[in-house]
Order: structure tokens, then sequence, then C-alpha cells
């Protein structure tokens, strides 16, 4: 197919022009994303739950973390934060490190179920208001 030059230069030219304009799409939206991801996915600051003990009745049984639950076991049970994610926990002027071992609690306005071995470790009995942040990378 014998094309006309000044065609086969504008033809180029356009696809030229298409390939830019999808470079430059691409690198916004992988700037967004980057933006995105990159952004503290940890609200700063501290906030206030309820939490509630797990209790012995929980020992044994396994969680939706992948592990299991034994009477020295320090954790908590969250219905969104990752299986692991650190956190502070604060109660009664003492924190602690721990974290997400299980879902859960499913009990309406209750944010945290803790593991009864750390429930003792801070003092907390029943339905209490806690205080927690997440921990940051090497905390």
């Amino acid at each position: 197919m014998n094309v006309p030059r000044p065609a086969l230069a504008q033809r180029e030219i356009a696809l030229a022009g298409l390939a830019l304009l999808g470079a430059v799409v691409s690198l916004a939206v992988t700037e967004q994303t980057r933006k995105a991801t990159s952004a503290s996915p940890q609200p700063e600051g501290s906030y206030r739950a309820l939490a509630g003990s797990s209790g012995p009745a929980a020992f044994g049984r396994r969680t939706a973390c992948g592990g299991t639950i034994h009477p020295d076991t320090e954790g908590v049970s969250h219905p969104t934060l990752p299986c692991g994610a650190r956190i502070f926990l604060s109660f009664q002027g003492q924190r602690v490190l721990t974290q997400v071992v299980d879902r859960g609690p499913y009990v309406p306005g209750r944010q945290f179920d803790l593991t009864d071995a750390l429930a003792r470790r801070v003092g907390l009995r029943g339905v209490q208001q806690i205080r927690w942040s997440y921990a940051r990378a090497g905390s």
C-alpha cells in the first residue's frame, strides 16, 4: 500500500501524540496511587474504645488470624485492623505494645476484645474504656 508521505507523517504524529497522552495519564494514575499508598494509613493520635476480655473460654480456640489462644497469649481482636497490626493499648496508666490476633468483637459498641492474659496484665475486667494508638514501624 502506497501512502503519500504527508499522510504517513500525519499518522505518525497522531500516534506519537496518543502515545504521549497515554504516558501522561499513566504517570498521573501512578502518582495518585503512590500518594494514596504512601500517605500514612495510620491516623495520628490515640482513640478511645470500649474493650472487653475474651476470657478462658477462648483457650484452645483457633483464631481468624491463624493462631491459637493459650492462657499466656497477649493480644486483641478487632473487626477490621489487619492481623498482626501492632498497637499501643493504654488502661489505667499502663501502656502496653500488643497486636491484633483475632477478629471481633461482634458486640455492638465494642471495638476490641483483649485476651485473658492481656486483660490481666493491664487490670481490665468486664467492659471498660481504653485508649489505643497505632505503633509505628520500629516502635
